[in-house]
């Protein structure tokens, strides 16, 4: 069954690790070779600079990840570069999207014309922050009643004017509320549920409501710490599932943040093994709903805001 992932981190392995190869390095979860095993149709590729990067060298490590996308996922026969969502449903069945977001806003600091760069470059999804402060608004790390910043309406504003898709996945409860009325296309890329496993990178019950009910999605996210202690895949499932009672089945998809996760699932190491996810959701939901978490729901909310 054909998936669509709305995050991981090779770029940033592309960038860091010597002679890294985007086909068949194993050092990748997500290399080309296991997104095809995995039956992976879109993959959605992260530009992520390490915050301990000084601030007036981030802006150029962005650039270094878009030229790596090019290079080295682009140059690779079969991958297809998604710059309008309508290209989803012309994927071939032997190709594989791929689409940019970025990781955060700490690398363009208070400049809008960097932000501007960067969409121009074919970026889709935004988050506003990683974990840290910047001045766009407070990460997941942060005070939880600290907020939006004056000039993350700015930011907000010139990605509702571009039809940007604004990534609620890393920010802090307070930014989480403050942005939530400004937003045209809003979603969380990969988080969990709170409830099941109290983590601030996870969203509340509250939050999950709130964002679907202002259009949004929630792409639950792989990484061990954010499903529970002993994660599994059941476990794993398990927040698929409360999450789908909470706000619908259909609001729900999948974000794995491969590559950037030291620790993964057992039976779910890298893309390659996406279908054992699959397997694992069929055991309680159904093939329609299964269908739906891995590509469709997607598929329809990217319809959905078409028109909005």
């Amino acid at each position: 069954m054909k998936i669509i992932d709305l995050h991981c981190d090779a770029l940033l392995k592309l960038t860091t690790l010597e002679t890294a190869n985007f086909a068949e390095d194993e050092r990748l979860h997500t290399n080309q070779k296991r997104l095809q095993l995995g039956q992976i149709e879109a993959q959605v590729f992260a530009i992520f600079i390490d915050p301990e990067i000084p601030q007036n060298l981030q802006f150029l490590e962005v650039m270094r990840q878009i030229e790596a996308f090019h290079t080295h996922v682009l140059q690779t026969e079969g991958m297809v570069h998604i710059t309008d969502w309508v290209q989803l449903d012309r994927i071939a069945p032997h190709e594989i999207g791929a689409i940019l977001s970025l990781e955060g806003c700490n690398a363009i600091g208070d400049d809008l014309a960097k932000l501007t760069a960067v969409l121009d470059a074919g970026v889709k999804l935004v988050g506003l922050t990683w974990n840290e402060e910047n001045a766009v608004a407070h990460g997941a790390e942060q005070d939880a009643s600290l907020g939006l910043k004056p000039f993350g309406q700015e930011v907000i504003q010139l990605l509702n004017e571009r039809d940007i898709i604004i990534d609620v996945s890393h920010l802090n409860e307070q930014s989480f509320w403050d942005v939530l009325p400004l937003a045209k296309h809003i979603l969380a890329s990969h988080s969990n549920a709170r409830t099941l496993c109290d983590h601030p990178r996870n969203l509340t019950d509250a939050q999950a409501k709130a964002l679907v009910e202002h259009g949004g999605h929630i792409h639950v996210v792989y990484f061990p710490p954010f499903i529970g202690k002993d994660a599994t895949l059941e476990h794993l499932v398990d927040h698929v599932e409360h999450l789908a009672k909470l706000v619908g089945v259909e609001h729900i998809g999948l974000g794995s943040d491969f590559d950037g996760i030291d620790r993964t699932v057992k039976g779910l190491t890298h893309a390659g093994e996406a279908q054992n996810l699959v397997e694992a959701l069929r055991s309680r939901f159904s093939a329609e709903e299964v269908h739906g978490i891995a590509s469709q729901n997607f598929r329809r909310y990217i319809k959905k805001a078409a028109t909005r």
